[in-house]
Protein backbone atom coordinates (compact mmCIF):
# COMPACT_ATOMS: atom_id res chain seq x y z
CA UNK A 1 0.00 0.00 0.00
CA UNK A 2 1.39 3.49 -0.32
CA UNK A 3 3.03 5.10 -2.90
CA UNK A 4 5.79 3.26 -4.48
CA UNK A 5 8.50 4.38 -7.23
CA UNK A 6 10.58 1.85 -8.46
CA UNK A 7 13.72 2.60 -10.99
CA UNK A 8 11.48 5.80 -12.39
CA UNK A 9 12.76 7.97 -15.12
CA UNK A 10 11.30 11.30 -16.90
CA UNK A 11 12.34 13.08 -19.61
CA UNK A 12 10.02 15.40 -21.23
CA UNK A 13 11.52 14.81 -25.05
CA UNK A 14 12.21 11.20 -24.91
CA UNK A 15 14.56 9.72 -27.68
CA UNK A 16 14.23 6.11 -29.26
CA UNK A 17 18.09 6.38 -29.34
CA UNK A 18 18.81 6.09 -25.02
CA UNK A 19 22.18 7.83 -25.13
CA UNK A 20 20.30 11.13 -26.59
CA UNK A 21 17.89 11.35 -23.85
CA UNK A 22 18.22 14.17 -20.81
CA UNK A 23 16.42 12.67 -18.17
CA UNK A 24 14.86 15.40 -15.29
CA UNK A 25 14.44 12.53 -12.77
CA UNK A 26 16.43 9.16 -13.34
CA UNK A 27 16.76 5.48 -10.97
CA UNK A 28 13.75 7.15 -8.53
CA UNK A 29 13.31 4.71 -5.86
CA UNK A 30 10.85 5.78 -3.14
CA UNK A 31 7.94 5.01 -0.82
CA UNK A 32 5.88 6.85 1.00
CA UNK A 33 2.70 5.86 3.29
CA UNK A 34 -0.29 7.58 2.76
CA UNK A 35 -1.02 8.32 6.42
CA UNK A 36 0.68 10.25 8.84
CA UNK A 37 3.54 11.66 6.79
CA UNK A 38 4.44 15.89 6.20
CA UNK A 39 6.88 15.26 3.64
CA UNK A 40 9.11 18.17 2.54
CA UNK A 41 10.90 18.09 -0.66
CA UNK A 42 13.48 20.24 -0.90
CA UNK A 43 16.33 21.35 -3.56
CA UNK A 44 17.33 24.29 -6.26
CA UNK A 45 15.39 25.89 -9.09
CA UNK A 46 15.25 23.17 -11.90
CA UNK A 47 16.20 20.53 -9.60
CA UNK A 48 12.60 18.04 -10.36
CA UNK A 49 10.60 18.19 -7.30
CA UNK A 50 7.26 19.48 -9.06
CA UNK A 51 8.24 17.10 -11.63
CA UNK A 52 8.65 14.53 -9.00
CA UNK A 53 5.07 15.55 -7.43
CA UNK A 54 3.16 15.29 -10.84
CA UNK A 55 4.68 12.13 -11.56
CA UNK A 56 2.86 10.75 -7.90
CA UNK A 57 -0.58 12.05 -9.46
CA UNK A 58 0.30 11.15 -12.67
CA UNK A 59 -0.49 14.13 -14.24
CA UNK A 60 3.05 13.15 -15.77
CA UNK A 61 3.73 9.35 -16.98
CA UNK A 62 7.21 7.75 -16.38
CA UNK A 63 9.38 7.61 -19.16
CA UNK A 64 11.23 4.18 -17.90
CA UNK A 65 10.24 2.64 -14.27
CA UNK A 66 6.72 1.95 -12.67
CA UNK A 67 4.65 3.72 -9.73
CA UNK A 68 2.43 2.20 -7.55
CA UNK A 69 -0.67 3.43 -6.03
CA UNK A 70 -2.53 1.40 -3.76
CA UNK A 71 -0.97 -1.12 -6.21
CA UNK A 72 -2.65 0.52 -8.98
CA UNK A 73 0.04 0.99 -11.53
CA UNK A 74 1.06 4.12 -13.44
CA UNK A 75 2.91 2.61 -16.59
CA UNK A 76 5.30 4.64 -19.56
CA UNK A 77 1.91 3.40 -22.07
CA UNK A 78 -1.22 1.93 -21.76
CA UNK A 79 -2.71 2.92 -18.26
CA UNK A 80 -5.93 2.83 -16.96
CA UNK A 81 -7.88 4.08 -13.67
CA UNK A 82 -5.72 6.98 -13.85
CA UNK A 83 -8.98 8.87 -12.93
CA UNK A 84 -8.73 6.85 -9.54
CA UNK A 85 -5.11 7.32 -8.60
CA UNK A 86 -5.88 11.46 -9.01
CA UNK A 87 -8.54 11.01 -6.48
CA UNK A 88 -6.21 9.21 -4.03
CA UNK A 89 -3.39 11.61 -5.03
CA UNK A 90 -4.24 15.44 -4.79
CA UNK A 91 -2.20 18.17 -6.40
CA UNK A 92 -2.75 21.59 -5.48
CA UNK A 93 -0.66 23.93 -8.12
CA UNK A 94 1.55 26.95 -6.70
CA UNK A 95 -0.45 29.36 -8.67
CA UNK A 96 -4.04 28.98 -7.75
CA UNK A 97 -5.02 30.98 -10.80
CA UNK A 98 -4.22 27.74 -12.87
CA UNK A 99 -6.74 25.53 -10.63
CA UNK A 100 -9.66 28.49 -10.09
CA UNK A 101 -12.05 28.30 -12.93
CA UNK A 102 -15.70 28.11 -12.09
CA UNK A 103 -17.80 31.37 -11.60
CA UNK A 104 -18.10 31.24 -7.55
CA UNK A 105 -16.14 29.14 -4.87
CA UNK A 106 -19.18 26.92 -3.85
CA UNK A 107 -19.16 25.48 -7.78
CA UNK A 108 -15.35 25.61 -7.95
CA UNK A 109 -14.27 23.45 -5.21
CA UNK A 110 -17.87 20.73 -5.87
CA UNK A 111 -16.18 20.16 -9.23
CA UNK A 112 -13.75 17.63 -8.25
CA UNK A 113 -16.17 15.14 -6.29
CA UNK A 114 -18.96 16.06 -8.90
CA UNK A 115 -16.28 15.09 -11.28
CA UNK A 116 -15.37 11.65 -9.54
CA UNK A 117 -19.06 10.40 -9.35
CA UNK A 118 -18.59 10.96 -5.14
CA UNK A 119 -21.72 11.70 -3.37
CA UNK A 120 -23.32 14.90 -2.11
CA UNK A 121 -20.25 16.98 -3.52
CA UNK A 122 -21.85 20.34 -2.46
CA UNK A 123 -21.91 19.17 0.96
CA UNK A 124 -18.32 18.13 0.14
CA UNK A 125 -17.17 20.97 -0.68
CA UNK A 126 -18.79 23.18 2.34
CA UNK A 127 -17.02 21.15 4.88
CA UNK A 128 -13.54 21.63 2.58
CA UNK A 129 -14.29 25.49 2.36
CA UNK A 130 -14.66 24.91 6.57
CA UNK A 131 -11.49 23.50 7.13
CA UNK A 132 -9.66 26.89 5.96
CA UNK A 133 -11.98 29.15 7.71
CA UNK A 134 -14.22 30.23 4.78
CA UNK A 135 -16.83 31.84 5.48
CA UNK A 136 -20.74 30.73 3.77
CA UNK A 137 -21.15 34.55 2.87
CA UNK A 138 -18.21 34.08 -0.09
CA UNK A 139 -19.72 30.38 -1.39
CA UNK A 140 -21.52 32.51 -4.42
CA UNK A 141 -18.31 34.93 -4.92
CA UNK A 142 -16.18 34.39 -7.99
CA UNK A 143 -12.92 33.29 -6.85
CA UNK A 144 -10.48 35.39 -8.45
CA UNK A 145 -12.38 38.40 -6.29
CA UNK A 146 -10.55 37.37 -3.88
CA UNK A 147 -7.00 37.80 -2.23
CA UNK A 148 -3.94 35.65 -3.21
CA UNK A 149 -4.05 33.99 0.39
CA UNK A 150 -7.66 33.10 0.53
CA UNK A 151 -7.72 32.42 -3.73
CA UNK A 152 -4.88 29.80 -2.44
CA UNK A 153 -7.28 27.97 0.42
CA UNK A 154 -10.43 27.52 -1.84
CA UNK A 155 -7.62 25.61 -4.47
CA UNK A 156 -6.91 23.85 -1.87
CA UNK A 157 -10.43 23.14 -0.08
CA UNK A 158 -10.81 22.35 -4.25
CA UNK A 159 -8.68 19.03 -3.72
CA UNK A 160 -9.86 18.40 -0.09
CA UNK A 161 -13.11 18.12 -0.90
CA UNK A 162 -12.64 14.78 -2.74
CA UNK A 163 -10.69 13.53 0.23
CA UNK A 164 -7.36 12.32 -1.46
CA UNK A 165 -5.41 10.30 0.78
CA UNK A 166 -2.46 11.92 0.26
CA UNK A 167 -2.23 16.31 -0.48
CA UNK A 168 0.48 17.49 -2.09
CA UNK A 169 0.91 21.39 -2.43
CA UNK A 170 3.44 23.18 -4.66
CA UNK A 171 4.70 26.30 -2.60
CA UNK A 172 1.97 26.89 -0.93
CA UNK A 173 3.49 29.72 1.12
CA UNK A 174 4.71 31.70 -1.08
CA UNK A 175 4.09 34.92 -1.61
CA UNK A 176 2.41 34.97 1.60
CA UNK A 177 2.16 37.51 4.30
CA UNK A 178 3.73 36.32 8.04
CA UNK A 179 -0.54 36.10 9.45
CA UNK A 180 -1.70 34.25 6.27
CA UNK A 181 1.56 31.71 6.34
CA UNK A 182 0.85 31.15 9.87
CA UNK A 183 -2.53 30.45 9.43
CA UNK A 184 -1.99 28.11 6.68
CA UNK A 185 0.48 26.18 7.92
CA UNK A 186 -1.42 25.81 11.03
CA UNK A 187 -4.62 24.42 8.95
CA UNK A 188 -2.37 21.63 7.81
CA UNK A 189 -1.08 20.49 10.25
CA UNK A 190 -4.72 20.19 11.82
CA UNK A 191 -5.71 18.33 8.77
CA UNK A 192 -2.95 16.18 9.12
CA UNK A 193 -3.38 14.98 12.99
CA UNK A 194 -7.09 14.69 12.61
CA UNK A 195 -7.53 13.42 9.83
CA UNK A 196 -4.49 11.40 9.34
CA UNK A 197 -3.33 12.22 5.50
CA UNK A 198 -0.01 12.45 4.25
CA UNK A 199 0.87 15.85 3.23
CA UNK A 200 3.39 16.46 0.89
CA UNK A 201 5.05 20.02 0.09
CA UNK A 202 7.68 21.57 -2.19
CA UNK A 203 9.45 24.47 -0.33
CA UNK A 204 12.19 26.86 -0.44
CA UNK A 205 11.65 28.16 2.76
CA UNK A 206 13.59 26.10 5.86
CA UNK A 207 11.69 27.80 8.48
CA UNK A 208 8.06 26.21 7.19
CA UNK A 209 10.56 22.70 6.38
CA UNK A 210 11.73 23.30 10.34
CA UNK A 211 8.21 23.77 11.37
CA UNK A 212 6.39 20.79 9.50
CA UNK A 213 8.40 17.77 8.49
CA UNK A 214 8.33 14.76 9.42
CA UNK A 215 10.61 14.04 7.01
CA UNK A 216 12.88 15.45 4.16
CA UNK A 217 13.26 14.42 0.57
CA UNK A 218 16.33 16.55 -1.13
CA UNK A 219 16.18 16.53 -4.88
CA UNK A 220 19.31 17.20 -6.88
CA UNK A 221 21.15 16.08 -9.96
CA UNK A 222 18.18 14.06 -11.42
CA UNK A 223 17.78 11.89 -8.69
CA UNK A 224 17.31 11.92 -4.42
CA UNK A 225 19.98 12.81 -2.94
CA UNK A 226 18.50 12.99 0.57
CA UNK A 227 15.92 10.88 2.58
CA UNK A 228 15.36 11.20 6.41
CA UNK A 229 14.86 13.26 8.95
CA UNK A 230 15.24 17.07 9.06
CA UNK A 231 17.71 17.01 11.91
CA UNK A 232 20.47 14.95 10.10
CA UNK A 233 19.76 16.55 7.12
CA UNK A 234 21.18 20.03 8.92
CA UNK A 235 23.59 17.95 10.96
CA UNK A 236 24.97 17.63 8.13
CA UNK A 237 26.63 21.00 6.88
CA UNK A 238 28.47 20.19 3.83
CA UNK A 239 25.56 18.61 2.30
CA UNK A 240 23.29 21.44 3.13
CA UNK A 241 25.81 23.50 1.52
CA UNK A 242 26.34 21.49 -1.45
CA UNK A 243 23.00 21.62 -2.28
CA UNK A 244 22.42 25.37 -1.85
CA UNK A 245 19.89 25.09 1.19
CA UNK A 246 20.56 27.13 4.40
CA UNK A 247 19.83 26.33 8.15
CA UNK A 248 15.80 27.22 9.40
CA UNK A 249 16.63 30.26 11.55
CA UNK A 250 16.23 28.57 14.74
CA UNK A 251 19.19 26.92 13.58
CA UNK A 252 21.19 29.43 13.43
CA UNK A 253 19.74 31.58 16.37
CA UNK A 254 20.60 28.14 18.63
CA UNK A 255 24.26 27.98 16.68
CA UNK A 256 25.06 31.50 17.92
CA UNK A 257 23.88 31.22 21.31
CA UNK A 258 25.96 28.14 21.80
CA UNK A 259 29.15 29.76 20.34
CA UNK A 260 28.77 33.26 21.66
CA UNK A 261 27.92 32.33 25.22
CA UNK A 262 29.86 29.24 25.20
CA UNK A 263 26.66 27.37 25.93
CA UNK A 264 26.63 23.62 25.83
CA UNK A 265 22.93 23.47 23.66
CA UNK A 266 22.43 21.04 20.59
CA UNK A 267 20.54 23.06 18.09
CA UNK A 268 18.87 20.01 16.77
CA UNK A 269 17.55 19.21 20.19
CA UNK A 270 14.04 18.72 19.55
CA UNK A 271 12.57 19.45 23.00
CA UNK A 272 14.56 22.57 22.93
CA UNK A 273 13.46 23.49 19.13
CA UNK A 274 9.61 23.22 20.52
CA UNK A 275 10.21 25.28 23.15
CA UNK A 276 12.35 27.94 20.67
CA UNK A 277 9.07 27.48 18.38
CA UNK A 278 6.74 28.25 21.25
CA UNK A 279 8.49 30.98 22.31
CA UNK A 280 8.50 32.73 18.63
CA UNK A 281 4.45 31.87 18.30
CA UNK A 282 4.08 33.87 21.72
CA UNK A 283 1.51 31.12 22.83
CA UNK A 284 4.67 29.66 25.72
CA UNK A 285 3.21 26.62 24.82
CA UNK A 286 -0.51 27.51 26.01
Amino acid sequence: MGVNFQDVAFTYFPNKKESKNIYVLKDINLSIDTKDEFICVVGHTGSGKSTLMQLMNALLLPTKGKINIDEKEIKPKNNKNLKEIRKKIGLVFQFPEYQLFEDTILKDVSFGPTNFKLDNPVERAKNALAKFNIDEKFYERNPYRLSGGEMRKVAISGILASEPEVLILDEPTVGLDPYTKEELINLLLKIKEEDHKTIIIVTHDMNVLWRVATRVILVDEAGICYDGNKYDLFKNSELVKAHYLEDPDIVKILKEVKNTLNIDIDPFQDDINKAVLEIERGDNGK
